[in-house]
């Protein structure tokens, strides 16, 4: 005589689909998870979208639509677009990401993740695609925008992309490097403090050679710089490869997530 064990609906030979299986998911299906509900968090922050949606864009229909700023060139939307897109970026890699991430670490949600199946890795890359998921949404408006003021770009498109997906490296490596080592509330005053300081000597909104040349040389060399003027260079006067720019943003991308790897702390 034989003895059948069963499941919750039959022999467990036979079905076995209840049979309960702990462990945890698929590494991709949690890094998409936890991408999607970090985009859902920034999307929903009324201060976040001020900071990567609202300010970009007043200042593109405010500076392209009033003669405040002597770009020095026949439309004023074709030198302030490309910097506005410059700034968009910024905003979201390097200002947002930083004071997100250093009150999570303040308030113990980093470390709570950490002790999650999800690896440290994993999170920072579901951050990373929240930061890009944003950013196409800002590109997008803002482009959308300035068309609307009679932007005209041009250029080789894949040098904008390979700009952009630069800018964001090297951006995310220092806000992620200055989250994790100063407390929340310095993190809070020091991104935006950057931010401010950036938005007016990196070339956005006033161009470089306005400032002294002993400040031009110092200033050229920041990531912000080199963005705004590598897209300004292709989307404006049409350049092919601006391999400064390019080589500038590898060098802060390369040294900001390595600090950032090496320096950031979860607790």
């Amino acid at each position: 005589m034989t003895t059948t064990t069963t499941g919750a609906t039959g022999p467990r030979g036979a079905t076995g689909a209840y049979a309960p299986q702990p462990g945890a998911a698929p590494l991709g299906r949690m890094i998409a998870a936890q991408a999607v509900l970090e985009t859902k968090m920034l999307l929903r922050n009324g201060e976040q979208l001020l900071l990567t949606v609202v300010i970009p864009t007043l200042l593109l229909v405010l500076f392209s639509s009033v003669d405040i700023v002597d770009t020095g060139t026949g439309e004023s939307v074709d030198f302030l677009a490309p910097g506005v897109l410059a700034l968009a970026v910024m905003s979201t890699a390097f200002t947002g990401q930083a004071i997100a991430t250093g009150f999570e670490r303040r308030y113990g949600v980093l470390k709570r993740l950490a002790a999650s199946p999800l690896p440290r890795w994993g999170l920072m890359t579901a951050k990373t695609l929240s930061v890009l998921v944003t950013e196409v949404l800002q590109i997008a408006l803002l482009t959308v925008i300035a068309f609307a003021l009679g932007w005209s770009p041009q250029g080789n498109p894949a040098a904008v992309l390979l700009l952009l997906l630069l800018g964001t490296a090297a951006f995310s490596g220092l806000g992620l490097l200055m989250a994790g080592t100063l407390k929340a509330e310095a993190t809070l005053a020091a991104a935006n403090l950057v931010f401010l300081l950036l938005l007016v000597g990196g070339g956005v909104i006033v161009p470089l050679d306005r400032f002294p040349d002993a400040a031009q040389s110092v200033l050229g060399l920041l990531p912000i710089s080199a963005l705004s003027d590598g897209l300004r260079d292709v989307l404006q006067h049409g350049a092919d490869m601006p391999w400064g720019d390019l080589g500038i943003l590898a060098v802060w991308a390369v040294a900001g997530l390595a600090a950032a790897g090496k320096f950031f702390r979860w607790e």
